[in-house]
């Protein structure tokens, strides 16, 4: 399968983070945050640098990957001041994925409200009315103007946004009628947040054409107790799922790349070392 890496979990130092792809025979680069700028806030001169160093070193650049739309909420509206400003910023990350040859654009949701459709009472006196029904016309200019410029969107299950699932990533889709222009950029580790397990119940929600990407980290969750821990690959709750994730996707002939996300650390904030003790284990399940 095609193997990359979110290049500046290893480093901001893109040419250095492309070093160490090569040491490990990575070939897909994922962009987030090059230098000390977020993708889309890069100049001209600085993507054509970019783009120049990634092409000479032979690596296709897989998604570029702001957090667009991440931190509005249900009070937000399309074209408020907030949403011009995420829209604004998703023109100029497609003028650059254009340039860099990038297939792939992310874009998150608005903030999690923990409760969106009840029964038996819970509709009445638990559920946040009206929340889900505010996202879609907020997320249907962006798919416009992505099948305008011929690039296709992936929305991230993320953990703190409206979005947090295969299920509600699918439900978005479906409510704009949006998949040949949006699909879902898979992240089973935020999923666990939400506690939608990965395999076989996950990841059957994205057949159909619903999956264009993966993001791939092993942590453990305490919702009771709001804590978060990033571990080693294979140390955490999804260890014993990788092999059969990595076992269907291979049966299903998934063609994206899936991206190993180094946010792990071995407790001394060395992101690379984490890298480094985790990226074999992320070979030989997905490779």
């Amino acid at each position: 399968m095609k193997l990359g890496v979110i290049c500046d979990g290893i480093s901001r130092d893109l040419n250095h983070a492309v070093d160490v792809m090569d040491e490990f025979d990575l070939n897909y680069a994922e962009l987030q945050f090059v230098g000390d700028a977020e993708v889309g806030d890069h100049s001209s001169q600085e993507i054509a640098q970019i783009d120049r160093l990634l092409r000479d070193r032979g690596k296709p650049v897989s998604c570029l990957s702001r957090h667009i739309f991440s931190g509005m909420s249900a009070a937000n509206r399309p074209g408020d001041e907030l949403h011009r400003k995420h829209m604004d910023a998703l023109r100029r990350v497609i003028d650059m994925a254009h340039i860099v040859g990038a297939p792939l654009v992310r874009i998150m949701t608005q903030r999690k409200e923990q409760i969106l459709w009840g029964k038996n009472g819970a509709e009445k006196w638990n559920v946040a009315h009206g929340v889900w029904d505010t996202m879609a016309p907020m997320i249907a200019p962006a798919v416009e103007l992505a099948k305008s410029e011929g690039v296709v969107l992936v929305v991230e299950t993320g953990n703190g946004t409206l979005v947090n699932s295969n299920f509600t990533a699918r439900r978005l889709i479906d409510d704009l009628d949006a998949k040949d222009t949006l699909k879902v950029l898979w992240d089973p580790g935020n999923n666990c947040w939400c506690h939608e397990l990965a395999y076989p119940d996950g990841y059957n929600v994205l057949r159909g054409g619903y999956l264009g990407h993966i993001h791939i980290k092993d942590v453990n969750v305490d919702t009771p107790r709001a804590l978060l821990e990033v571990r080693r690959m294979g140390e955490g709750q999804l260890a014993k799922l990788f092999a059969p994730m990595a076992d269907a996707l291979r049966a299903d002939a998934y063609d994206g790349v899936i991206s190993f996300e180094s946010v792990y650390h071995p407790g001394n904030g060395n992101f690379e070392e984490g890298f480094r003790l985790c990226i074999d284990r992320f070979k030989a399940l997905f490779g």
